[in-house]
C-alpha cells in the first residue's frame, strides 16, 4: 500500500481536474439510476394506470411524483410522450457527464504519466554512471514508457472508475430498497454468488494473459534476432534451425491465445446464466409478494432491470484489487530507480574549478565496481598541467576507469585524486566537468542537426562563426558543407548518415567548441581506416595543443608523441616513461611494440597485440 499512496501523490497537482471528474462521474451515476427508475411511471402508463402513484406507493414512486409534477401531463398519450422525452433528456445529460468525466480523467492520467516520466528521466541524469552501466538500457526505457503508462491508470481512470462504481452500487441499492426491500434482500444475497463464480475465471484469464504476453515478447525477440543476424544465419546454414525455433514459439503463442479466449468467452455465458438464475429467484419471490399486493407488475419490471444493472459494477469492483496491483507493481519498478541515490546526494564539494595550473595527481588509488573486485590497485600517477600522458595496456587493465576518475564518473574507494593539490571531492562536480573535453571510440551523435550536435550542452548558445571554426579545426567543415542542408542537416539516430571518421570529427568539433583545459581521449582513433585516421589525428593534434591531455590509445601515432607513457596491467602501473625509454627497457610496452612489427606503417593499433601481450606477460 505504501507504493500506492506514494503514487497517489503524483495526482496532487491535478486534484481540481480529479475532483471535477469524480463529480461528473457521480452525476452520471445518479442520472443512470434515475433513468432506470423512470421506467416505473412509463410502465404505469403502458399498463393503463395513471402516471401518478396512488396513496401508499413506494418511496421511489413518491419521489418520482414530486420530480415529474408539472412536467408529465395526465392522459396516456400525452404522458407517454412527455416521459419518453424526459428519459431521453436524462440519458443525454448522463452521457455528457460521462464524456466530461472521461476527458478530465485523461487529463489526470496523462499528467501523472508525464510527471512520472519527467521525474524518472531527470533522476536518471543524476544517477551514478556505475549504476547506469549495471542496469540494462532496455529496463530503463521500459520503466520510462510502459511502466509509467501502467502506473498512471491506478491514480486516475481506475480510481475514478472505482468511486463511480461504488456510487452506482449505492444508487442502485437505494433504488431497489425504495422499490421493494423484500426483493432487494434476495438480490443482495445472490449478488456475491455471481462474484464468487466469476472471480476464479477472471483470475485465470489474468494469469494466462501474462504468460501469453511473455510468449509474445519471446517471439518478437526471436524474430528480431533472425532478421538482424541474417548474415550469420545464412553463412552457417541455420535457416532450418531458426525456422523450427520460431515455429515452436508461434505454436506456443497460438495455444496460449486460444486458452485465454476459451476462458474469456466463458465469462459472458456464465454471467448471463447467473443473471437468469437471479431473475428466476426474483420471479419466484415476486409471485409470493405480489400475491399479497406488496409488488405491482410495473414495480417488478423496474426492479428486475435495476437488479441486472447492479451486477456489472459489482463485478468491476471485485476486479479492481487485481488490476490495481498490476499498476502498483509497475509503480514499484519506477520507484526502484527513483530511490537510487543521486551521484551528488552526499557530495559536499563547493569549490569552483576555474582552470588547471599545477596538474592532476592520483595517489594510491583503488577502485572496485562491486564485491571488491578491484579494477585499480594502488595507482600513483602525476599529470602535470599542459602535458600529454598516454595510458597503454591490455584490455581490462583499468585504463578507462582511471580516466573516469577525473570527471568523477567513478570515485576512488581508497586513496585520493588531487587537482592542483586539492582533493577532487572538494570541487563542485559540475564545474570539474565543464572544464573537460571527452572524445572516445564510440562518439555519441544525437538525432539532431550537425549544428546542434557540435554546440551540444552548455555550448548550445554558440554563434555560427564559432561552430564553423570548431568544425574547421576538427577537419569536419568540408564534409559538412557537402551534406544536403550543411550544418542544418539532421544526422539521424546515432548519426547513421555519417561514416565512423565523420562521427569522430563531429565529436572533436564539439570538444574544440568547448575549449576545455583538460582533454580525455579514450581510443579516439580506434576502428578508423587510414585516411580517416590521418584526418582525425591531425584534428586531435590541434585540439591537444596547450592543454592537459590524458589519452588512452593503442595507436603508435598517438602514443609515441605523448610526453609520458604509463603502462597498466591488472589495475597496476607496471611501467612509465617516454616511448624511447620504454622500448629500450624491454618490458610489457616493448612486447606490445614488437608485436606490431610487420604491420603496415599507417599508425595501426596496438589493440590486436594487447590481447596477445596479456597472455604473454608474467
Amino acid at each position: 500500500m505504501g507504493s500506492y499512496w506514494r503514487l497517489l501523490r503524483y495526482a496532487g497537482p491535478y486534484r481540481l481536474a480529479f475532483s471535477a471528474a469524480f463529480g461528473a462521474a457521480v452525476i452520471a451515476s445518479v442520472l443512470d439510476g434515475l433513468s432506470l427508475a423512470m421506467l416505473v411511471p412509463l410502465f404505469r402508463l403502458l399498463f393503463g394506470a395513471s402516471v401518478t402513484t396512488a396513496e401508499g406507493g413506494t418511496l421511489v414512486e413518491r419521489t418520482l411524483d414530486w420530480l415529474l409534477a408539472g412536467v408529465v401531463p395526465e392522459g396516456r398519450a400525452a404522458g407517454l410522450r412527455a416521459i419518453v422525452l424526459v428519459i431521453l433528456g436524462v440519458i443525454a445529460v448522463k452521457n455528457l457527464a460521462v464524456y466530461v468525466a472521461g476527458i478530465l480523467s485523461q487529463v489526470v492520467q496523462e499528467g501523472v504519466a508525464r510527471d512520472l516520466r519527467v521525474a524518472l528521466h531527470r533522476h536518471v541524469q543524476r544517477l551514478d554512471v556505475a549504476y547506469l552501466q549495471r542496469i540494462k538500457s532496455g529496463q530503463l526505457l521500459t520503466r520510462l514508457l510502459a511502466d509509467a503508462d501502467q502506473a498512471k491508470w491506478a491514480v486516475s481512470e481506475a480510481m475514478i472508475a472505482l468511486l463511480q462504481n461504488i456510487v452506482l452500487v449505492l444508487v442502485y441499492v437505494l433504488l431497489l430498497l425504495g422499490l421493494s426491500w423484500q426483493l432487494t434482500l434476495v438480490t443482495i444475497a445472490v449478488a456475491p454468488l455471481v462474484v464468487l463464480v466469476l472471480r476464479p475465471i477472471l483470475q485465470r484469464i489474468r494469469a494466462r494473459v501474462t504468460g501469453v504476453l511473455d510468449d509474445r515478447g519471446e517471439l518478437t525477440a526471436a524474430a528480431g534476432e533472425t532478421v538482424t543476424g541474417i548474415r550469420v544465419v545464412k553463412a552457417y546454414g541455420g535457416e532450418e534451425v531458426e525456422h523450427r525455433r520460431l515455429g515452436t514459439m508461434v505454436d506456443r503463442y497460438r495455444d496460449g491465445v486460444l486458452r485465454v479466449q476459451r476462458l474469456a468467452l466463458l465469462s459472458s455465458p456464465v454471467s448471463e446464466t447467473l443473471g437468469a438464475f437471479v431473475m428466476v429467484l426474483l420471479l419466484l419471490t415476486a409471485t409470493q409478494v405480489t400475491a399479497v399486493g406488496l409488488v405491482r407488475p410495473e414495480i417488478f419490471v423496474a426492479f428486475a432491470t435495476l437488479s441486472l444493472r447492479l451486477l456489472p459494477p459489482i463485478k468491476r469492483l471485485s476486479q479492481f484489487p487485481a488490476f490495481a496491483e498490476q499498476a502498483v507493481a509497475a509503480a514499484r519498478r519506477i520507484f526502484e530507480v527513483l530511490d537510487q541515490p543521486a551521484e551528488d546526494a552526499h557530495d559536499a564539494g563547493t569549490r569552483r574549478f576555474t582552470g588547471l595550473t599545477r596538474g592532476i595527481e592520483f595517489r594510491e588509488v583503488w577502485v572496485a565496481y562491486e564485491n571488491e573486485q578491484w579494477v585499480l590497485r594502488g595507482v600513483d600517477l602525476e599529470i602535470p598541467a599542459g602535458t600529454m600522458v598516454a595510458l597503454v595496456g591490455p584490455s581490462g587493465a583499468g585504463k578507462s576507469t582511471l580516466a573516469d576518475l577525473i570527471p568523477r564518473f567513478v570515485d576512488a574507494a581508497r586513496g585520493m585524486v588531487l587537482v592542483d593539490g586539492v582533493p577532487i571531492e572538494e570541487y563542485d562536480r559540475r564545474s570539474i566537468r565543464r572544464a573537460l573535453g571527452l572524445v572516445d571510440q564510440h562518439p555519441v551523435i544525437f538525432n539532431d542537426t550537425v549544428r546542434n550536435n557540435i554546440a551540444y550542452g552548455d555550448a548550445g548558445d554558440a554563434d555560427d562563426d564559432a561552430i564553423v571554426a570548431a568544425a574547421t579545426a576538427a577537419n569536419a567543415h568540408e564534409f559538412i558543407s557537402q551534406l544536403p542542408a550543411a550544418y542544418d542537416t539532421a544526422l539521424g539516430e546515432r548519426g547513421v548518415r555519417l561514416s565512423g571518421g565523420e562521427r569522430q570529427r563531429i565529436a572533436i568539433a564539439r570538444a574544440v567548441l568547448r575549449d576545455p583545459p583538460i582533454l580525455i581521449l579514450d581510443e579516439a582513433t580506434a576502428h578508423l581506416d587510414a585516411a580517416s585516421e590521418r584526418l582525425v589525428q591531425d584534428a586531435l593534434a590541434r585540439l591537444s595543443a596547450n592543454r592537459t591531455v590524458l589519452v588512452i590509445a593503442h595507436r603508435l601515432a598517438t602514443v609515441a608523441r605523448a610526453d609520458a607513457i604509463v603502462v597498466l596491467e591488472r589495475g597496476r602501473v607496471v611501467e612509465r616513461g617516454t616511448h624511447g625509454d620504454l622500448v629500450a627497457a624491454g618490458g610489457l610496452y616493448r612486447r606490445l611494440h614488437d608485436l606490431l612489427a610487420g604491420q603496415a606503417d599507417d599508425g595501426s593499433a596496438l589493440r590486436m597485440a594487447a590481447g596477445e601481450a596479456e597472455h604473454a606477460s608474467p
